[in-house]
C-alpha cells in the first residue's frame, strides 16, 4: 500500500508532519481529515523510501532494560501533562538521547498514525518489549488509564533492574575472585615451576607426589601453550552449555534450591519480580489469571516455574489464589498469609503492594547475609590455593635438608 507524506494544519494555526498509509491520493486527505487536521500537502512517497519503512517493520533494534526505562518513563511524563500520544512519540524521536530511542519512537508513531493503537503497536514486538510490557500496556489502554499503567511499569522496571542489579552485584565478587585465582594458579604452573625444574633434579630424590603432578603439568602447559586457551574455551563453553541446555539447567535449577543460604537468595529474587508483576497488573485491571500468567514469565527458575503453573491451573478450576499457591507449596509462608488476608478483605492489591515491600526487605537481609559469608569463604580458598603451591615448591628442599 502506497504511503503519504503530508503537511495539515492543526486548530488552523499549527503546521503539522506525518505520514499515512492509503491506496490513493483521495484516501490519504479523507484519513487526514478524520485526525481533525487540514491537509495543505500530499506527496508520495518514492519506492526507496517505502522500502526504508518496510525494513523498518521488520526489525527494530534491541531495547535493554534501561533502555525501556527512559522511553517508558519519558512517554509517560509526556501523556500525564495531557500530549496527545503522537505528539509525545514525535517528541522522543526527536530529541531522545540514543538512537535506538529515536528510530522506534519513529516506527511506533507511523504505526500509531496509520492507525494502531499504542498497545497493538508494541504488540508485534515481543522480543523487544516483552509480554509483561505488552499486556500491561493492552491493560492501561482498554481501561483508559495509559499514563497510570505506564507510572506503574515504570516503577516495576526499576524495581527489577534494582534487583537484578543486588543479585549480580552479590555474585561478582565470588566470581571475580575465582577467575583470579584461576589465572594466578596458571601463571605460576607456566613460568614458576618449570623454573625450579633443573634445581629439583639435581636434588637427586624422588620429587613429593604434589610437586611432581604441578612440575608436569606446568612443563606440559608451557610446552605446549595452545592446551591454555583451548582449556579456558572449554571451560566456558561447558558452564555456558550446562546453563543453556534444558535438561542440565532443570537439574541445576532444582537441586540449587537445596543450598540452604542460595536458595533463599533464588527464590526471594524470583518472588520480588513475581509479586511486583501481580500487583501491577492487578491494580491495572486484569484479570487474575492472566495476572499470573504474566507474573510466571518474570521467574527464571524451571521448578518454581511449574509449580506456579500448577497454582494457575487451579485458579483456573475455581480455586482461591492462596489457596492454590499454598497446596503447591511454593512460596514463603508470610507471602500466602498476605495474600489470603487480601482474598477476604478484598484489599489484595494492597496486601500484593505489601508483600512485595516484605520480600524486598527479606531479599536484601540475605544478600547482606551472604556477603558478610563470601568474603571469608573467598579467604579460605585462595589461602587453600597459596598453601598447595608453596607446599608443592618447597617440601623437596625441606627434604633435601633433613
Amino acid at each position: 500500500m502506497p504511503i503519504y507524506s503530508y503537511e495539515a494544519l492543526k486548530n488552523n494555526k499549527e503546521i503539522v508532519k506525518g505520514k499515512v498509509e492509503a491506496h490513493n491520493h483521495r484516501e490519504a486527505r479523507n484519513i487526514i481529515r478524520q485526525m481533525s487536521l487540514v491537509p495543505t500537502k500530499i506527496v508520495e512517497e518514492t519506492k526507496d523510501q517505502q522500502d526504508d519503512i518496510k525494513i523498518s517493520r521488520q526489525k527494530l533494534p534491541h531495547m535493554s532494560l534501561g533502555d525501556k526505562i527512559d522511553f517508558t518513563s519519558t512517554l509517560q511524563i509526556l501523556l500525564q501533562s495531557g500530549i496527545p500520544i503522537i505528539e509525545a512519540l514525535t517528541f522522543i524521536e526527536n530529541d531522545a538521547a540514543k538512537k535506538k530511542l529515536r528510530f522506534i519512537a519513529k516506527e511506533i508513531r507511523r504505526q500509531v498514525i496509520a492507525g494502531s493503537t499504542f498497545a497493538n503497536t508494541v504488540s508485534k514486538y515481543p522480543k523487544i518489549f516483552g509480554n509483561i510490557y505488552v499486556g500491561l500496556v493492552r491493560a492501561g489502554e482498554d481501561s483508559g488509564e495509559l499514563e497510570k499503567t505506564l507510572e506503574r511499569l515504570v516503577e516495576l522496571q526499576k524495581k527489577t533492574a534494582e534487583t537484578r542489579a543486588q543479585v549480580i552485584g552479590t555474585l561478582m565478587y565470588p566470581a571475580f575472585v575465582i577467575v583470579l585465582a584461576i589465572v594466578i594458579t596458571t601463571i605460576m604452573l607456566v613460568f614458576v615451576f618449570p623454573a625450579f625444574k633443573d634445581m629439583f633434579d639435581n636434588l637427586g630424590k624422588e620429587l613429593p607426589p604434589i610437586t611432581a603432578f604441578l612440575m608436569n603439568l606446568g612443563v606440559t602447559l608451557k610446552t605446549y601453550w595452545i592446551l591454555i586457551p583451548v582449556i579456558f574455551i572449554s571451560l566456558g563453553a561447558t558452564v555456558y552449555t550446562a546453563f543453556a541446555w534444558q535438561p542440565s539447567k532443570h537439574w541445576i535449577d532444582a537441586n540449587i534450591l537445596k543450598v540452604p543460604l542460595l536458595s533463599s537468595l533464588i527464590t526471594y529474587s524470583n518472588f520480588s519480580n513475581f509479586v511486583a508483576v501481580m500487583q501491577v497488573a492487578y491494580e491495572a485491571g486484569i484479570p487474575i489469571i492472566d495476572c499470573l500468567y504474566l507474573s510466571s514469565v518474570t521467574v527464571d527458575n524451571h521448578t518454581l516455574q511449574i509449580k506456579l503453573n500448577k497454582a494457575t491451573e487451579k485458579v483456573q478450576q475455581g480455586q482461591h489464589l492462596s489457596l492454590a499457591l499454598r497446596d503447591v507449596n511454593v512460596m514463603p509462608k508470610m507471602i500466602l498469609f498476605m495474600i489470603a488476608t487480601g482474598e477476604q478483605t478484598g484489599r489484595l492489591g494492597d496486601m500484593l503492594y505489601q508483600a512485595t515491600v516484605f520480600i524486598d526487605k527479606k531479599l536484601a537481609s540475605v544478600i547482606s547475609t551472604m556477603t558478610k559469608m563470601i568474603e571469608p569463604l573467598m579467604l579460605i580458598v585462595i589461602g587453600g590455593i597459596v598453601l598447595i603451591l608453596a607446599l608443592a615448591l618447597y617440601l623437596p628442599l625441606f627434604q633435601s635438608y633433613s
